[in-house]
């Protein structure tokens, strides 16, 4: 079969193009990109982005001013043309433009996100000094006006003899949670960006840790976690028996209604962990935890959305005596779940692989 173009063939082959208008053109384009490259190291000083904006160029200006070293190129990898080799270039390019901006997008997500938690975390007022061991309990909250003050209310003075202190995240509300929050004694923060369950986490443990939380307790604050139940669940750290406490529906009882889909979910995604991690637990996502406090600064955690197997996963592989204890998990009193309906899974899939690896 004969080539469409042939490698030698002139640029001119480009059908309504002159050679020189074509060459005009490439060397054009290619001097915008160096243009835009030096303004952006100008005023970002980006040498990812000069290099990017260099590279471009470069191709550019040998497609326009020597088009024979692609023809040469093209008969050495059997192609049939220099315009297919030019093509398979510029798409590759492409692509390396793609994962640079999702690269940057994310790293700007990080950013605001690192922002909008150290901005929260100063909102809460330091504790007087404390002479008595204390135990944080961490409650997220987004939208949960209806339901947040149950659960503080509930809360007891003291557990096992460490004064109990609350701490709440609204994590972006746009309802009275914050008001509603602020009626009972506790810490409320604001984010005033959405951050997930795992971000509004982050900022409660670092609120926590920097208070010199002893013990550290999460809850959700729609009412599925039992308040009468936290005794059996610090339990175990405070005989000294763990470091992390996960409560277990599936030890216990299983009232929330899930679906026999997200049940199902649940259990493949908890024995995939078990496999991977070396664990031995029954419910992988449930929220119901406790932590030692002392120990919350050695977990990387990164993941906004799907905080759970990252706290399991990362306790483990930093040597975390990790114990499982049975709790009854009701039904919300109020309000809609805020798990998204798409993509649950892949979301957690991803986190657990993505904190294996790492």
């Amino acid at each position: 079969m004969s080539p469409l173009v042939s490698a030698d063939a002139p640029l001119a082959a480009l059908p309504g193009l002159s050679n020189e208008a074509l060459t005009l053109l490439f060397a054009g384009v290619a001097a915008v990109v160096l243009l835009w490259g030096f303004e952006r190291y100008r005023t970002t000083f980006s040498r990812a982005e000069l290099a990017i904006a260099l590279g471009v160029a470069l191709g550019l200006l040998t497609v326009a001013f020597a088009p024979g070293l692609y023809g040469a190129l093209a008969g050495v990898l059997n192609l049939e043309s220099r315009f297919i080799l030019i093509q398979i270039f510029a798409n590759v390019t492409f692509l390396v433009l793609i994962f640079y901006l999702v690269s940057q997008v994310n790293t700007s997500q990080r950013t605001i996100g690192d922002l909008t938690r150290s901005l929260a975390v100063q909102q809460a007022d330091p504790d007087a000094d404390l002479d008595e061991r204390t135990l944080y309990v961490v409650v997220p909250a987004y939208n949960e006006a209806d339901t947040i003050g149950t659960v503080l209310a509930a809360l007891p003075d003291r557990i096992h003899d460490h004064l109990v202190r609350a701490v709440v995240v609204s994590d972006g509300s746009d309802d009275a949670t914050r008001r509603a929050a602020e009626e009972y004694d506790a810490i409320v923060v604001e984010h005033p960006i959405n951050q997930g369950q795992g971000g509004a986490l982050q900022t409660g443990f670092d609120i926590a840790s920097d208070h010199g939380a002893d013990i550290v307790v999460t809850m959700d604050a729609d009412g599925q976690h039992p308040v009468d139940q936290l005794d059996d669940l610090v339990a175990p750290i405070v005989d000294d028996e763990a470091d992390y406490v996960l409560g277990s529906r599936y030890r216990g009882e299983d009232n929330s209604g899930n679906s026999i889909t997200r049940r199902g979910g649940i259990r493949t995604f908890t024995w995939l962990i078990n496999r991977l991690a070396k664990t031995d637990i029954t419910d992988c996502t449930n929220g119901f935890r406790a932590i030692r406090g002392s120990r919350l600064a050695e977990l990387t955690l990164t993941e906004e959305r799907f905080s759970a197997p990252e706290l399991i996963i990362e306790s483990r592989k930093n040597g975390l005596r990790i114990v499982e204890v049975p709790v009854t998990i009701h039904e919300r009193e109020a309000g809609e779940t805020k798990k998204p309906k798409l993509g649950y899974a892949v979301g957690l899939a991803r986190t657990i692989f993505v904190t294996w690896i790492r």
